[in-house]
């Protein structure tokens, strides 16, 4: 008897995958699709009205291997693929540009703490069939007593009954949640819901030190002139014909703030969520790249090699009572900013009153980085093939780009007034910080300043307008709240 050839573990996990494929293949063409797991509950619901609970319960389902093959098979993301049920060609498309963000991240580097959690959301979002950001799945009756009758029939309390709007019929109905959602669709409840934003302002706040924009209020007007991208943008967004709402959300990408774009689109235009945050995110990571050539053209040699005087020192007194002041002031100006600015205010007044050094760690430290997984992870998830792959999108990006030139040019350009009229004495080269890429921004200004001259340092003079255009972003988010939230 000859022996058996020996074959290798991968050959053989090929053949059985391409066994498995053909399965899917044959199935799909040769019966119409099983109902999924939701429509199966949702009978079992209605018919609960005509049987008991004991009758219900006993029921049990036949055993058939060839069967249970071909269900598991047309469960399949492959199968859902071919009959429609989980999403079509342009999930695809969105699961190849998630791995071109992971590898931007991981092998470029560009923004990962950021970059990756937001390209991994698109990828688990984009999977056909897996079903991470399904919404809960309601079943509607038509009394009170059809309801307590399915909720008994499904093993539910009778407390699970509730009054929800019938999204088939527009009217309020007897529902019983049949199915739960994915575990995305709960994490971007915190999106949503408007919490994860502030949360790591709170962060963002714990890490940042206002001394330079106290040291130098004028940085204030800098931060300011930097918003120009957004107001500029938001025209722009009207002209292509976006609602005021939507072109507010757009607008925000200016301030180049990852948060506070999220922020203001949850108020305004939650179906731009997607697109906007990519495209918020994507530029904050390419502030290296797209900020210096537009320092440059703006500038001569002469005013990049300006070095600037010593900032004097700041007492405790004044970090303690800045925070405190301006949470006070502009929420009382423009309460629709007293969340984003509160909260940022809150985490830099833990840092330089002394007293909370452990809760300042944790604001800094483990909270900002958990914020930060849930807000880039369910971020990402918006990104669904159907709703992001539009001209919308493409639209979205375009300003977005546009929207942060204006806001780096604005800044540079008033900086190079205030050079004027103060004699020579400051680098038009700080203005370009006024972006509130904290502290990317100001190192861009470091970076092109000492190309010019290397002795010169601008970062303690740069993060001033910096922080101010947090602040600024913010101020900016309020009036776009105030003015169009509904």
């Amino acid at each position: 008897m000859s022996k058996l050839r020996k074959v290798s573990p991968k050959r053989a996990l090929a053949c059985l995958l391409a066994l498995f494929a053909l399965l899917t293949v044959f199935t799909a063409l040769a019966e119409t699709p099983a109902e999924d797991e939701t429509a199966q509950v949702a009978e079992q619901a209605e018919a609960a009205v005509e049987t008991t609970a004991t009758e219900a319960g006993n029921t049990d389902p036949d055993i058939n291997f060839i069967q249970g093959l071909k269900n598991i098979a047309m469960s399949t993301g492959f199968a859902k693929s071919f009959d429609g049920t989980g999403g079509d060609w342009r999930n695809y498309v969105m699961i190849a540009v998630a791995c071109f963000l992971l590898y931007l991240a991981i092998v470029k580097q560009f923004e990962p703490l950021l970059l990756l959690p937001i390209s991994f959301g698109m990828l688990l979002a984009n999977l056909p069939a897996a079903g991470m950001m399904s919404h809960p799945t309601f079943t509607f009756f038509g009394s009170q007593a059809e309801a307590l009758a399915g909720a008994q029939a499904l093993g539910k309390d009778v407390t699970d009954v509730m009054m929800r709007l019938n999204p088939a019929t527009g009217e309020m109905g007897y529902a019983l949640q049949t199915a739960n959602g994915g575990l995305l669709y709960y994490l971007y409840q915190g999106v949503k819901l408007g919490i994860y934003p502030p949360l790591i302002f709170m962060g963002v706040g714990a890490m940042t030190d206002f001394g330079p924009l106290i040291a130098n209020p004028k940085s204030l007007l800098l931060g300011a002139a930097a918003q120009l991208g957004i107001f500029l943008t938001f025209l722009g967004a009207k002209l292509l014909g976006f609602t005021a709402s939507e072109a507010g959300a757009i607008g925000i990408i200016g301030g180049a703030d990852g948060p506070t774009a999220i922020f203001v689109t949850t108020k305004l235009a939650p179906h731009l969520l997607g697109p906007i945050a990519v495209a918020a995110y994507s530029y904050m990571a390419l502030v290296p790249v797209i900020q210096p050539p537009i320092m440059k053209a703006l500038t001569t040699k002469k005013e990049r090699t300006i070095r600037m005087g010593q900032l004097r020192q700041v007492s405790k007194t004044e970090m303690i009572i800045f925070p405190i002041a301006v949470t006070i002031i502009v929420s009382l100006l423009l309460p629709d900013a007293a969340t984003l600015v509160g909260m940022l205010m809150l985490g830099n007044l833990m840092r330089v009153c002394g007293v909370v050094e452990r809760i300042n760690k944790t604001a800094q430290n483990e909270l900002c980085n958990i914020v930060t997984i849930f807000l880039g992870l369910t971020v990402g998830a918006t990104t669904q093939g159907s709703t992001f792959l539009t001209m919308q999108t493409i639209y979205i990006v375009i300003l977005g780009v546009i929207a942060f030139s204006f806001g780096t040019a604005g800044g540079v350009m008033l900086a190079k007034l205030m050079n004027v009229l103060s004699g020579g004495q400051i680098n038009p080269l700080i203005g370009s910080a006024g972006v509130s890429a904290v502290p990317m921004a100001a190192r861009v200004s470091q970076k092109v300043g000492q190309e010019e001259d290397p002795g010169n340092f601008l970062l303690m003079h740069a993060m001033g307008p910096n922080v101010a255009g947090v602040i600024g972003s913010a101020v900016a988010a309020g009036v776009f709240i105030a003015l169009f939230a509904h």
